[in-house]
């Protein structure tokens, strides 16, 4: 099942030789973040240890980028490990900080070969010396690289995101550097983890979830959602697509109207 919001109209599209509707390349979204939500269920669904829910959502993640690559979209952003995720059982976290080694080790030349930017977005002093290793080591070699930045929110919380940038605001404010009747919004952007980056145009939720769980809470203000009770381990490029295909039903008026 999936869950959309706000109301749809109908457009010419073409399709493709299955039936299906073709995605419009003129109207993909620039930035698609997802929260990659499900791991554990999938697991337990089919009696296996919840971390073999997350090595299958890396197999997701390695399809739902090439996806985008292929696609032209240019900024996926996912949510790997919240601040709150510390709070799981030990031999989970080390798991899953495992993984994330494992993964960038694994699939860097790949990514390096396919124009993929990696970033990393969060309090990643706090990940483990090996995972923030990688991490360095995977930005430097992709640091020039065009077709896709690959944003891994790691450690991550919206609102640590907020108390951080605001007590790097009020450093200014104190050493007389910034008058406090000049913070905007541009202001609070610049320091945001994503600053440069533009606002997620379409957030996906897989598992059926609805709720953003502390995720990019300043960037989603308008944001289009697209959820779908499908458990991360089994999305796949084909439902991006219809997330994609969704998206561009949608009639973005940003607090606006249509007339």
């Amino acid at each position: 099942m999936v869950f959309s919001f706000l109301t749809k109209r109908s457009r010419s599209r073409k399709t493709r030789e299955d039936g299906s509707q073709e995605l419009d390349r003129e109207r993909l979204p620039r930035h698609v973040a997802i929260i990659m939500d499900g791991n554990g269920r999938w697991a337990r669904s089919r009696g296996l240890p919840r971390l073999a829910g997350h090595r299958a959502g890396v197999e997701s993640l390695r399809d739902i980028v090439r996806a985008c690559v292929d696609w032209g979209i240019g900024i996926l952003t996912v949510y790997a490990f919240s601040t709150e995720n510390w709070k799981r059982p030990h031999e989970e976290v080390e798991g899953l900080m495992n993984l994330l080694v494992e993964y960038l080790r694994r699939e860097l030349a790949e990514l390096r070969r396919e124009g993929v930017q990696v970033r990393a977005i969060g309090r990643l002093e706090g990940l483990p010396r090996q995972a923030r290793e990688e991490l360095e080591r995977a930005r430097k070699e992709t640091a020039a690289n065009k077709r896709l930045i690959l944003n891994l929110a790691l450690n991550y919380g919206g609102r640590s995101e907020l108390v951080d940038a605001c007590r790097r605001i009020a450093t200014l404010v104190a050493r007389g550097e910034l008058d406090p009747g000049e913070i905007d919004e541009e202001v609070i952007n610049n320091f945001l983890y994503t600053a440069g980056l533009p606002d997620p145009d379409l957030l996906i939720r897989p598992s059926g979830e609805m709720r953003v769980s502390n995720f990019l809470l300043w960037q989603l203000a308008y944001t289009e959602f697209w959820v779908t009770d499908i458990y991360w381990p089994d999305f796949r490029r084909e439902d991006l697509r219809r997330a994609l295909l969704d998206y561009q039903q949608r009639e973005r008026r940003f607090g606006g109207l249509k007339i």
